[in-house]
């Protein structure tokens, strides 16, 4: 009597919900089989846009996988894990974010039967693990090396590389146009890994034909004062100063504390503050600079003194225009104008001030460093640039990814296929359970054609039989069919170019396994909220130490 009678162990404080066992497991999966299905009409050419309407009232159309997910205000713990693989795939590669959402979802889905069943989950994920390892050793088997090409050949490559990706997003229209320039802007910054030495800057109005690259730097008119107009908006080969001072008379008031005990000592403080801006202005005139640029602001005077020496002049430019310039021109930003020697001053064949739609661009071009690259992007509405702009964002990476990792691979779902095939192969050689997870895994995999077939609006399952036919074939022949998005039928994503970089692949396969399998290990959530009541008492407390309660010394009435 005396066992039964034992008090409870309370473990958790009071309110804290938990809940476990396979009932957890399966609302995980279908939270994240609900996320995968709000991307899921996204991929591919023919997929659909999201809008999304945000609570500050701002609207995104995006049909970027990593976009939509940042977006998407998602507060279930394990669907999180999508939006971080997401993520990840965009900073690693840039492009193939909607296909690891997908891909994180459909091997969920395929695992949600064998949960049902009662199957362990270590099961589970011990032979995802096996599928995920095989599958990228295949992938690597199959990928074509595009080097040892001419740089012209190249550039063709990396071409359609960069089209593969565009074509699934809304400037696809004019994929070969953008895909040119974008293989432009990643040869021109060479060997630098550096993302923001391309810089996209955005015009509305015009076509998106009137989209151009600057082989240089270029950015918006800045800021300036009376004067400006006078000064000369065109030189050749001019020396650049590059300043991170201001030139304004207001900036010497506040460098120093004057006191004074005779008023007419006054007038010589004034004069030595415009002495000392004079004579800034002259050491930046004797450089024998034409260009000068600041990082902080350039005043009336100092405008008006450069105008009347034929030198242009802008302030206030953005640190990150002013760094592309100094590694373009070569020059190097100074924080004084004292000892200014050639070796600091940059230079460009032709700079320039366009006026390009609304705005005036300042435009460096033919920089001896190189190095940078600014594509000046027209559009109708702001929403239509801005969706341009994640669109280039990833074309850009794909071609950065496809120089240094030269591999490439058949895209409109031929790899899905032929791994998909290579692991139901693979399955029939293990004994055990682990055949049919592994054989789940592969069917899984089939899930990246047959959206492409169902955005596109065409019978899935007939175009899949004669993938599965093709892939089926001794010879070998059909390991790079896929889907063709035009006909509705089948082709070769090879010859047709349809190509994409092997690391996008191998990086998709890879993050999804690993979220699959880690929403799997997971058999019980614990939401520890703080105790309502324990707020109310703090609350309280903090009322009467802040006077809530009468104060001493107070009358009574």
């Amino acid at each position: 009597m005396a066992s039964m009678m034992q008090p409870q162990i309370i473990l958790l404080k009071e309110g804290t919900d938990t809940s476990q066992g396979k009932a957890q497991l399966l609302s995980n999966i279908n939270a994240c089989t609900a996320v995968g299905d709000v991307v899921r009409t996204t991929l591919g050419p023919r997929g659909m846009d999201k809008l999304i309407h945000d609570h500050k009232g701002s609207v995104t159309i995006s049909h970027d996988g990593a976009t939509i997910m940042k977006l998407l205000d998602i507060v279930h713990p394990a669907a999180k894990i999508l939006v971080d693989i997401a993520k990840s795939q965009d900073s690693e590669v840039g492009d193939g974010t909607t296909t690891v959402v997908l891909l994180a979802a459909e091997f969920l889905k395929e695992a949600k039967p064998f949960i049902e069943d009662g199957v362990h989950a270590q099961n589970l994920i011990r032979s995802y693990r096996t599928a995920c390892t095989l599958a990228i050793e295949k992938v690597k088997a199959l990928a074509v090396s595009i080097e040892g090409k001419s740089v012209e050949e190249k550039k063709g490559l990396l071409a359609k590389c960069a089209a593969t990706t565009l074509s699934s997003k809304l400037i696809g229209g004019e994929k070969e146009f953008f895909a040119t320039m974008v293989v432009d802007a990643v040869m021109a910054i060479g060997n630098d890994d550096r993302l923001n030495l391309i810089g996209i800057k955005k015009v509305p109005g015009g076509n998106m034909r009137d989209s151009f690259l600057v082989d240089g730097v270029a950015f918006k008119k800045t800021f300036s004062y009376a004067g400006f107009e006078q000064q000369p908006k065109k030189f050749l080969s001019p020396k650049i100063l590059l300043l991170n001072i201001e030139l304004e008379l207001k900036s010497e008031k506040e460098n120093a504390e004057i006191r004074l005990s005779d008023p007419s000592q006054y007038q010589s403080i004034v004069d030595a503050e415009w002495n000392i801006i004079y004579d800034k202005l002259d050491k930046c005139v004797e450089s024998g600079a034409k260009v000068v640029l600041s990082r902080l602001a350039i005043g009336d005077l100092a405008t008006q003194y450069f105008a009347d020496r034929d030198i242009f002049c802008a302030g206030r430019v953005a640190e990150e225009d002013l760094n592309r310039v100094a590694a373009a021109a070569g020059g190097t930003v100074q924080t004084s104008v004292n000892n200014i020697i050639d070796e600091v001053l940059g230079t460009c064949e032709i700079f320039e001030e366009k006026q390009v739609g609304g705005e005036r661009f300042n435009i460096f071009s033919g920089c001896p460093s190189g190095r940078t690259a600014t594509i000046v992007l027209r559009g109708g509405a702001d929403q239509f640039i801005e969706e341009a702009e994640r669109s280039l964002h990833d074309a850009i990476m794909i071609v950065r990814r496809a120089v240094k990792n030269s591999t490439v691979v058949p895209g409109g779902g031929a790899i899905d296929m032929e791994i998909s095939k290579y692991l139901r192969q693979h399955s029939r050689t293990i004994a055990g359970k682990s055949q049919l997870f592994i054989n789940s895994y592969a069917k899984a995999l089939e899930v990246i054609p047959r959206q492409l077939c169902d955005n596109a609006g065409f019978d899935a399952t007939d175009v899949l039989n004669k993938l599965r036919q093709k892939h089926a074939m001794q010879s070998g022949e059909g390991a790079s069919y896929g889907v063709d998005i035009n006909t509705g039928g089948i082709a070769d994503s090879f010859a047709n170019f349809v190509w994409e970089p092997a690391v996008v692949k191998i990086n998709a396969i890879n993050a999804a396994t690993e979220a699959a399998c880690l929403i799997l290990s997971v058999d019980e959530t614990v939401k520890n909220p703080k105790s309502e009541s324990a707020q109310g008492d703090a609350a309280g407390a903090m009322g009467r130490g802040r006077g809530g309660g009468r104060g001493r010394g107070m009358r009574r009435r």
